[in-house]
């Protein structure tokens, strides 16, 4: 638990153990209100295992497959990488929740949500942004990235920024896949690679 979640709580001592969304919701907005929110987080159900979904007022900036790692250590590197000022608020990551539940339904091919990418730098955020355009049920290599971030050579490098992807599914590093068709790797376990691209048509 961070340091904010955890003032939060300490000062809603005298709630439930589990306080409602209402309350959660009010603090959430308090915080915002008075400048101390910057990183709004929720959990997500998905049929990959649960997800942290993260947004910032600018936009998404992270997406954990939280059954891999444990939640500290998720809210801990948002902490250092984003704002030490990280508050479960479910209700303003409404819209992350609601397109992901359509995706995973096989309602959604496209991602409409807005992404913080001040938080990338270099070669990483233009590899991302280049995974980014790449759409639904579709496919691209490794180098074919890394030429499109604007260093053709850089295929081992690309492949490290994709490891470290930050918002996984939304920006489908899962659509990356080595020359000659081998599926290569995925923060997240080959398995889950597999699925998505499943449900994408892409697999049988």
């Amino acid at each position: 638990m961070n340091d904010l979640e955890g003032a939060v709580r300490e000062a809603a001592a005298g709630l439930p153990a589990e306080p409602p969304d209402a309350t959660l919701r009010d603090l959430a907005d308090r915080a915002a209100a008075e400048g101390l929110l910057d990183v709004a987080y929720a959990r997500v159900d998905s049929p990959l295992g649960p997800l942290i979904v993260a947004a910032t007022p600018r936009g998404l900036v992270r997406v954990a497959y939280a059954g891999s790692w444990p939640e500290e250590e998720i809210l801990g590197k948002l902490a250092a990488s984003v704002s030490p000022r990280v508050l479960e608020a479910p209700a303003r990551l409404d819209e992350p929740r609601r397109e992901l539940d359509q995706y995973f339904a096989g309602r959604r091919t496209s991602f409409e949500l807005p992404i913080d990418w001040s938080y990338l730098r270099g070669f990483t955020r233009q590899v991302l942004r280049e995974t980014a355009r790449i759409g639904f049920g579709e496919l691209r290599t490794y180098a074919a990235v890394a030429s499109g971030a604007g260093s053709p050579r850089a295929v081992r490098a690309a492949g490290n920024a994709l490891g470290a992807n930050p918002m996984p599914i939304v920006v489908p590093c899962h659509r990356v896949v080595r020359t000659g068709g081998a599926l290569g790797g995925y923060t997240g376990g080959v398995e889950r690679k597999e699925f998505l691209l499943r449900l994408e048509r892409v697999l049988r």
